[in-house]
């Protein structure tokens, strides 16, 4: 019998650790966990700010902005690396709305497994969509035969 957790249960359980965890204004955590496309994500905090992450365990990615309190009250929309920024957002709606908007391609679920295992994973799924050909140049999107 397999008892290894669903990702949706991973997920759920990233959720509720952050809420429980008190780092993260609640108010954004609610408008984080209300759209769907971040719910699916797992979520985690650091310095007081909410990250997703598209894989469940550690080191987790970073390839999605994440949210960062501003001291004046709003909030401070950076990412995904620590050198880019996003912008300021007033409330907590808006903040979500700037990640989502940034959301890589073909985002969610999570992944079960390590950001490796992910980026292996999607490498398996490329070359099934490609025919088995590899790519040469992914911003053209040449393929070799």
């Amino acid at each position: 019998m397999d008892t290894t957790p669903s990702g949706q249960a991973l997920v759920e359980a990233g959720w509720q650790e952050v809420c429980n965890d008190g780092r993260v204004r609640p108010e954004l955590l609610e408008a984080a966990y209300a759209e769907p496309r971040l719910r699916e994500l797992f979520p985690w905090t650091g310095m007081g700010e909410l990250h997703f992450s598209r894989c469940t365990e550690q080191r987790w990615t970073w390839d999605i902005p994440y949210i960062q309190p501003a001291a004046e009250g709003g909030y401070w929309v950076s990412g995904p690396s620590r050198s880019e920024t996003v912008g300021p957002a007033a409330t907590p709606q808006q903040a979500i709305a700037m990640v989502v908007e940034r959301l890589p391609p073909n985002c969610g679920p999570a992944f079960v497994g390590t950001p490796e295992e992910l980026a292996a994973h999607e490498a398996i799924v490329r070359l099934g969509t490609t025919g088995g050909r590899r790519p040469v140049d992914t911003a053209s999107g040449l393929f070799d035969v």
